[in-house]
C-alpha cells in the first residue's frame, strides 16, 4: 500500500492547478482557449464561445491566470487571452497516468515473472 506524501511537490502543484480547473465554467474557458491555439481569442470573443461574460470570465480569467494556464494581454483596445501552459497540462495528463496500473494485480504477477 503507498503511503500519501503531502510533501510530494508534483503533488502539491498538481492539486493546485487541478483546483483552478475545478469548475464547469473555467474548463470550458480553458478548453476553448486551447482550441483557439496561441494567437488566442479577445475577450468579448472568447464570452460568445463559452458562454461566459463580464466580470464572471474577469474572475474565471484571473483564476486561471494564477495558476500559470492562461495570459491576457492588450492589443490595442483589446484584451486578448490565451492558453499558454500546454505542457503543464501534458504535465498534468502525465501525473494522472505516470504510475497507471502500478497497484493492479496484473502489473504485480508481471514484475515477479520478471
Amino acid at each position: 500500500m503507498k503511503i500519501f506524501d503531502p510533501t510530494n511537490l508534483d503533488l502539491t502543484i498538481a492539486a493546485s492547478t487541478f483546483a483552478a480547473l475545478g469548475s464547469e465554467q473555467r474548463l470550458a474557458v480553458l478548453r476553448t482557449l486551447v482550441r483557439a491555439g496561441p494567437e488566442g481569442l479577445s475577450i468579448g470573443t472568447l464570452g460568445q464561445r463559452t458562454g461566459v461574460t463580464g466580470s464572471t470570465l474577469t474572475h474565471h480569467m484571473k483564476i486561471l491566470a494564477q495558476a500559470g494556464l492562461v495570459t491576457q494581454e492588450r492589443q490595442g483596445r483589446s484584451i486578448i487571452c490565451a492558453a499558454v501552459a500546454y505542457d503543464e497540462l501534458r504535465a498534468l495528463s502525465e501525473f494522472l497516468l505516470r504510475e497507471c496500473c502500478a497497484d493492479s494485480d496484473a502489473h504485480s504477477a508481471g514484475a515477479e515473472n520478471d
